[in-house]
């Protein structure tokens, strides 16, 4: 799952790295200050500037994501849309005979 473009996203704001983490500060009151370079969700990793914030509500993670030659966007992902992923995922594992995952596996923002 190393690939943002396979995941069900919504664009909740779009603007310069510096207006996009202070959009997540004044939004929500649950957050997570990361280091650029973290693991935001498996195979996705933080760009920008350190202490990048990362919000989590209900069943959702809000978090910057920098698209190199497209910029930086306030993206949210439904956690139930990647549980459902990684279910698929299992599925075709087991086909497979390899290791299954699990939602705690492949979120790495805690």
């Amino acid at each position: 799952m190393a690939c943002i473009d396979k995941l069900n996203y919504e664009i909740l704001y779009k603007g310069g790295f510096k207006d996009c983490a202070e959009y997540i500060r004044k939004n929500f009151k649950n957050i997570v200050e990361k280091k650029a370079g973290d693991e935001i969700i498996e195979g996705i990793f933080l760009i920008g500037i350190s202490p990048i914030p990362v919000a989590y509500e209900d069943n959702y993670i809000i978090f910057p994501y920098t698209k190199p030659c497209y910029g930086t966007f306030v993206l949210k992902i439904n956690l139930d849309e990647l549980n459902k992923n990684i279910k698929e995922e299992n599925n075709e594992n087991k086909k497979r005979k390899k290791d299954k995952k699990s939602l705690l596996d492949i979120i790495k923002f805690w």
